[in-house]
């Protein structure tokens, strides 16, 4: 069992990632955001650590495996519920938001088994993305020929038939 510290790393950790996962998204001015985020990383810690509540790090018995599928198949309905096809334009637009639901998830799951080096590393890579992902994707854009805003780039679905007049 668990003592009351290492439970409160685990959920604070997982909270306090969310957050700053979810303050990126803020600032960003998307539509999900610290306080989402800050709840999914919680919520999903909170779960893992009491369907297994081994202090062996890194060791997840059957139950929590079965919590853990659970969860990465759940929150892909609220990834989806930030995600908005604009008819006006026939693009899709909050992916990212949605990919960073399933991420915050995911750093819930990863801080509630305990492995801490793997939190670290995966939202040192996830924020270098966040920051200067755009940055690249831009630089790339120019020097490779392509759209000076990849977001101006149409979606590849075609407006819907007209009817003959």
């Amino acid at each position: 069992m668990l003592d009351w510290t290492e439970i409160l790393l685990r959920l604070g950790v997982a909270t306090l990632a969310g957050c700053l996962i979810g303050l990126n998204r803020d600032l960003q001015g998307k539509p999900i955001g610290l306080k989402t985020l800050g709840l999914v990383g919680l919520a999903t810690a909170m779960v893992v650590v009491l369907a297994d509540p081994s202090p062996d790090h890194g060791k997840i018995t059957d139950a929590g495996s079965r919590v853990i599928q659970g969860i990465l198949t759940g929150i892909g309905f609220l990834g989806a519920g930030v995600i908005v096809h604009a008819q006006h334009h026939f693009r899709v637009r909050g992916l990212t938001s949605a990919a960073c639901t399933w991420f915050a998830a995911c750093v819930g799951i990863v801080c509630g088994v305990g492995r801490w080096p793997v939190v670290a590393i995966a939202l040192a890579i996830a924020f270098t993305l966040l920051i200067a992902g755009r940055r690249v994707e831009h630089w790339l854009h120019r020097t490779l020929g392509g759209s000076n805003d990849p977001e101006q780039q149409p979606a590849t679905a075609s407006p819907p038939d007209t009817p003959p007049s």
